[in-house]
């Protein structure tokens, strides 16, 4: 994650976009919150007297225990995490170790990805207590407090990966800061792609490919969730210095400043361009760890999307992406606010409720305690809501969680669509340009009310495709619980 404070003038029109924006925006906010309540609920999990749980990183053990790593660099075992009023028992298994921002679950060892190192922690005499830590990487440099690490969890394969912060939050001055890196079964370290900036979470999206977070900063507008490919630039060049490091991969052609990311990416071969494209304030300031709902309906409708935190706005939100001619991209939706401190990662439990976990220190947090776990609880009540959005070869594809009203489903009206972009360059964030407002020429709502077909004038690649749906209502006349959505179109589909 990275909240630095030095403004350029691309950030101060970016700042007075967004208060804008947020001056707009804040009375209905509030007012979704308390209905949200009504569909998932905060559960506050009590913390033991005394200890600091700032949690970064979760895995569900075997038995069902979750093990929790904190910013401190502790590790527990939490018992009891899923019960209706629960009242959990905390374990201490591990101590000593630095920021974790990764666990992950394999023969009887947990597999700890923190600033400095992956380690291999094991409790080898089983008192309960950690008694050997191996390293199994430490491919990569460490000397900044800003040089965070994030982990991965095993894939198929046996393999963990780890992404890189830059030093500072501006710099590589360490070994494959910027990076991204494979670690092998055998622990082997092979460097994959490069310009990432500050990580906040890495991991597989819904449908299996590796993906991760990206905060907004230099070269990045705002924060987005990219996909790590391999051989991939992320997009920020500070990190090249350490080609020479990893032979087997071409150094791309540095990027020039100023431009836009879609052109830019025809010229500069091995850029991956955003996937999702989280609008700054509105969808998010700091995004973090997320994790892909495999509840199987325990959670309500959203089963296979992805959930994110975000630190600073205390907030949970969702997305889903979709391959388009060979390019990820994809949408972002609103799902919960008034959690109570900064989310740093969040963990499905053995009965498909969200854990969430984090702390306050550092930057600004919008929720008001130092650390905190919660637990959201979907409370059985189905709510009106945007399900997801696929791109079409004329427009896009809306699915709903409850069936629309055939009145406002098919008037083109009801459907409003606009779009922006970011400049791609090397300035801390930037404002939201070249704004385009198509016409929406047609809707075709399904005869189930499950799904609307829209027919744009234009869809612009680059650009993020904003929808406020706020005119549309459900059988029953209610109005959707969030009528914003946001869709990255990187590719059109060919007809």
């Amino acid at each position: 994650m990275s909240y630095c404070v030095k403004i350029k003038l691309s950030s101060v029109l970016g700042l007075f976009l967004s208060v804008a924006v947020l001056a707009e925006e804040v009375g209905d906010r509030w007012g979704t919150e308390k209905r949200e309540r009504e569909y998932y609920r905060v559960v506050s999990i009590p913390m033991p007297k005394g200890q600091v749980i700032e949690a970064g990183a979760f895995e569900l053990m075997p038995d069902n225990r979750l093990a929790v790593g904190t910013r401190r660099g502790d590790i527990f075992f939490v018992k009891g995490i899923d019960e209706e009023k629960p009242r959990p028992q905390f374990h201490q298994f591990a101590e000593g170790l630095d920021e974790i921002f990764g666990l992950a679950h394999r023969k009887g060892a947990l597999y700890v990805t923190h600033s400095a190192e992956l380690t291999r922690v094991v409790d080898s005499d089983n008192d309960g207590r950690a008694d050997r830590f191996e390293t199994v990487s430490d491919a990569w440099g460490y000397g900044n407090y800003h040089e965070y690490a994030f982990g991965s969890k095993f894939d198929e394969k046996g393999n963990i990966y780890v992404a890189l912060g830059l030093s500072n939050s501006y710099h590589s001055r360490a070994l494959f800061r910027g990076w991204a890196m494979k670690i092998t079964p055998e622990g082997k370290s092979i460097p994959i792609a490069s310009g990432l900036r500050s990580p906040g979470g890495i991991g597989p999206n819904e449908h299996g490919a590796l993906f991760y977070i990206e905060s907004q900063g230099p070269w990045n507008s705002s924060c987005s969730l990219k996909f790590l490919k391999p051989g991939g630039f992320m997009g920020h060049p500070v990190s090249f210095n350490w080609y020479k490091y990893a032979p087997h991969l071409k150094e791309p052609v540095k990027p020039e400043s100023g431009t836009r990311i879609v052109t830019e990416k025809e010229k500069v071969k091995e850029l991956v361009p955003y996937a999702v494209i989280f609008p700054y304030i509105r969808m998010g300031r700091s995004i973090t760890g997320y994790v892909v709902d495999r509840s199987g309906g325990k959670f309500g409708p959203f089963e296979n999307q992805i959930f994110l935190g975000d630190y600073t706005q205390s907030i949970i939100m969702r997305a889903t992406t979709e391959e388009i001619n060979g390019v990820w991209q994809g949408a972002c939706y609103p799902f919960r606010e008034g959690l109570s401190t900064g989310i740093l990662n969040v963990q499905f439990t053995p009965k498909g409720r969200l854990l969430a976990g984090g702390t306050n220190r550092g930057w600004p947090v919008r929720g008001i305690k130092p650390f905190a776990l919660e637990r959201l609880d979907w409370t059985g009540r189905m709510p009106f809501e945007i399900k997801r959005i696929n791109i079409t070869s004329d427009g896009f594809k809306i699915t709903f969680t409850k069936s629309v009203e055939a009145q406002t489903g098919n008037d083109p009206k009801s459907y409003k669509v606009s779009t922006f972009t970011h400049i791609y360059h090397g300035g801390y964030g930037g404002p939201e340009v070249d704004q385009t407002t198509p016409q929406v020429k047609s809707a075709k709502l399904a005869a189930d009310g499950l799904s609307a077909q829209i027919i744009l004038s234009d869809l612009k690649r680059g650009h993020v495709h904003e929808f406020d749906l706020g005119l549309l209502r459900d059988r029953d006349q209610e109005e959707l619980l969030h009528r914003h959505a946001y869709y990255t179109v990187n590719e059109v589909p060919k007809k």
